[in-house]
């Protein structure tokens, strides 16, 4: 785990009883979470526990029914409602996804450029600089003039996350990131998101990487059917589990 202690300060996401059906399924249920500035926070579980809902609920691609959802200071209401604060809090919150979701027609530096001219305002050269800064951050700064089809799967991982950086997020999350990779290709992205973790930037991970957990978060969180079974520091929930679905879980994604 990082040694970042900058953890001060109104969390940036404050979650309350949240609630969120697909028509008749209820996907989460009663959900509290809080995040800190500068915290990492990573969220463990089965497929279809609802992991993935709820960072999307968070900047707003999901929405939610019954219970309250701040992120920075802003309020998203429930069932969908625009708001000044919804488009607010998607310049805010960077995402990066299972799939690279790039453009292909555009260049490696095309595709990062975006962001900071069309949310920021920059202008072409500022949005070019600001690409080349973080190419050369995620470690791709070679590949800038190539496009999307002539990177491996980890190289165009990289080039998203350079992408939501570029917006420059209060706050990162990740669904699953490394998933769609060949498991060559997983360590160069997760060693990014070390880097992130080390510089301080608030992120909440979606993630089956069991020893990258361990390693980034302040704090990890074991979601099933749609409830947070069990919280707190990765040495805990990993070494001295407290609910029985916990370790059910654990024993067998850890022996795998």
């Amino acid at each position: 785990m990082s040694e970042r202690t900058d953890k001060d300060g109104a969390p940036i996401v404050r979650m309350e009883k949240l609630n969120k059906h697909f028509g008749t399924l209820h996907v989460l249920k009663d959900v509290d979470l809080e995040v800190t500035p500068g915290e990492v926070v990573v969220i463990i579980g089965a497929s279809g526990s609802g992991k993935s809902t709820l960072i999307r609920c968070i900047n707003g691609l999901e929405e939610f029914q019954k219970g309250k959802l701040e992120v920075d200071g802003k309020r998203l209401e429930p069932h969908g409602k625009a708001s000044k604060a919804l488009q607010q809090i998607r310049t805010e919150v960077g995402m990066v996804f299972q799939q690279f979701n790039l453009f292909p027609h555009l260049s490696v530096r095309d595709n990062v450029t975006l962001a900071p001219r069309k949310v920021r305002g920059a202008s072409r050269a500022e949005a070019r600089e600001t690409a080349d800064r973080l190419l050369e951050r995620v470690g791709i700064a070679n590949q800038a003039d190539k496009y999307p089809g002539q990177l491996s799967g980890g190289q165009q991982q990289r080039v998203a996350l350079a992408r939501a950086l570029a917006m420059e997020p209060r706050l990162m999350l990740f669904d699953e990131p490394t998933s769609a990779l060949d498991p060559e290709m997983i360590g160069e992205v997760l060693d990014a998101m070390r880097e992130l973790a080390r510089e301080g930037m608030t992120m909440v991970i979606v993630t089956h990487e069991m020893s990258f957990a361990r390693e980034v978060a302040d704090r990890v969180i074991y979601i099933h059917e749609g409830e947070i079974v069990e919280e707190g520091p990765p040495e805990a929930v990993f070494d001295n589990p407290q609910r029985e679905r916990t370790r059910s879980f654990l024993s067998r994604v850890l022996t795998h």
